[in-house]
């Protein structure tokens, strides 16, 4: 079952957007803001702990949440500031793009957000988020041994998503 568009999860996934192993980590974060899955394959420098790095990660993203739907031009009612939103609810950002690096966001309808940072070069990730969050649905959700809210601990899962981020651009 595919929770965004289709039917089943597609035996071809969206296709790279560029060539080589461009991503550097991957962060899945449920609603509360615990992270359930962290991933990384190409960061050379780490800087601070894995407490750290997360609790900086789900804030980034939590500032940058509520500073566009506090910019939307196209509602009437703007929320204050620091307020939390529902999934789905005001205007919301897919990426951001630095010198070094390219964050790509995507947040479900239950609140899972789903952060990859790539090389600065690489196109559009929203289908291949997508197929990420499907990926979880598919083999953490519908495990009988996983209980939600606890770290992501399951083989096929982790390698079937190592081998697809492998082959992003």
């Amino acid at each position: 079952m595919q929770f965004f568009g289709g039917s089943e999860i597609s035996p071809s996934p969206p296709a790279p957007t560029a060539a080589g192993n461009n991503a550097h980590m991957l962060y899945v974060f449920n609603r509360n803001g615990v992270c359930l899955l962290y991933r990384e394959w190409n960061r050379p420098l780490k800087t601070l702990s894995a407490q750290q790095d997360y609790k900086l990660m789900f804030g980034l993203l939590f500032s940058l949440k509520s500073l566009t739907a506090k910019m939307d031009p196209t509602s009437v009612e703007k929320g204050n500031l620091g307020v939390p939103q529902l999934p789905g609810q005001g205007c919301s950002f897919h990426s951001f793009r630095t010198n070094t690096y390219k964050l790509s966001f995507m947040e479900s309808p239950s609140g899972i957000k789903i952060i990859l940072v790539t090389h600065p070069r690489t196109g559009d990730l929203r289908e291949s988020l997508k197929y990420i969050y499907n990926l979880y649905v598919e083999y953490v959700v519908k495990n009988p041994l996983y209980s939600p809210g606890n770290p992501i601990k399951c083989d096929l899962f982790n390698t079937t998503l190592d081998q697809y981020v492998r082959g992003l651009g």
